[in-house]
């Protein structure tokens, strides 16, 4: 309804026009459940939709927060973008999203737009070694959440930083495969300047030193040290690298791939070099995409808890955002999962030894 105004909800609901005040701004602690009902039913039967100015002159905020994501061309941000948003409307917030490409720049324009139209809080999503270029506006107020990356030397004291223990992720997969007799594996990232992709290539790393290997059984293609690592082109990425390593002398049995996309193009590679996922060369990713379990073979990957890491990033950034003194930052790690499927079997070359093991143990 055009024009509804605070009084008119008030008389809906049967209270008081500050007791939908306190509910509009985020006050319902003290409020009775039935309460809180009744006015949100008479804000829905009559399209009542605040005054969001007039809100920030009361309060100093508005109830909205920022999301920077690298991209959503890569399914998982936008799986994460969902979460998030659903998380903020259960509790009354609104959500704005803004792609990065994660370049430097761009976030911190972002950042200082948002903090400067009266949004308090910002969950960000680049894994970028360094915050230096936002911490300006982090120490002039702005509530930071750092999403998959760990805390860093350096970092504004009152970042909280929410991922999955990377390292532990990639040592899963990597085993998963060293455990198929896979002995010649290859690891495709591009560009290893996050922290995220850092920490998965450590655990890669680990795992096949644990296996006793020497450190060249894990083969690092060429295209990890360029600079870009843009989400958008991650596919086609692993298609280019899936082509190189299979056209080379000595190729691996295995292929490790930084993510799902990176993982899909691998699979795609695999095909256009005439060969089979899953029977020739087995193919992991990192995600669990949903796009993972749909692809052909199925893809053998490592599970994010989203849902859950959206919920605890909206959780510690509302925190934030209504304390009126500054906490420590801190990390919150959620445990990945190790999700197998069709597109890892045992190595060919063990199969050929001991066809009765030819698939690998699921």
């Amino acid at each position: 309804m055009a024009g509804t105004t605070i009084y008119q909800v008030a008389q809906e609901a049967g209270v008081s026009p500050s007791t939908v005040s306190n509910l509009l701004n985020g006050r319902t602690d003290k409020m009775l459940p039935e309460t809180r009902a009744r006015v949100e039913s008479a804000i829905r039967r009559l399209g009542y939709r605040p005054n969001r100015a007039a809100q920030q002159l009361r309060t100093g905020r508005i109830q909205m927060l920022g999301l920077i994501v690298p991209s959503v061309a890569n399914p998982f941000w936008g799986t994460f973008a969902r979460h998030l948003e659903a998380a903020a409307l259960a509790e009354g917030f609104y959500m704005l999203l803004c792609n990065s490409e994660r370049d430097r720049d761009r976030e911190r324009h972002y950042v200082e737009e948002l903090w400067g139209d009266g949004i308090g809080g910002v969950v960000l999503c680049s894994s970028l070694p360094s915050l230096d270029h936002v911490k300006p506006t982090v120490e002039a107020g702005l509530r930071l959440v750092a999403f998959d990356r760990t805390a860093q030397p350096g970092d504004p004291y009152s970042v909280v930083n929410i991922g999955t223990d990377n390292v532990l992720g990639m040592r899963l997969v990597t085993e998963h495969l060293l455990g198929l007799g896979h002995r010649r594996l290859a690891f495709v990232s591009g560009s290893i300047g996050s922290i995220n992709r850092a920490e998965r290539y450590s655990g890669f790393q680990q795992a096949i030193e644990a296996a006793g290997l020497p450190p060249e059984a894990g083969i690092v293609w060429s295209g990890a040290d360029t600079l870009d690592f843009d989400d958008r082109d991650t596919a086609e990425l692993g298609r280019s690298a899936a082509r190189e390593l299979l056209a080379a002398a000595n190729p691996p049995t295995a292929i490790v791939a930084i993510n799902d996309m990176c993982a899909l193009g691998v699979i795609a590679g695999v095909r256009e070099a005439g060969l089979t996922v899953g029977r020739d060369i087995s193919v992991v990713g990192y995600d669990d995409i949903m796009l993972a379990s749909m692809a052909m073979p199925g893809l053998t990957t490592v599970r994010q808890p989203v849902e859950e890491m959206a919920s605890t990033a909206f959780t510690k950034l509302r925190q934030g955002m209504e304390s009126t003194t500054d906490s420590a930052g801190h990390s919150v790690l959620h445990r990945p999962r190790l999700i197998v499927r069709d597109s890892t079997a045992a190595s060919a070359a063990l199969a050929v030894k001991t066809p009765a093991h030819q698939g690998g143990t699921r």
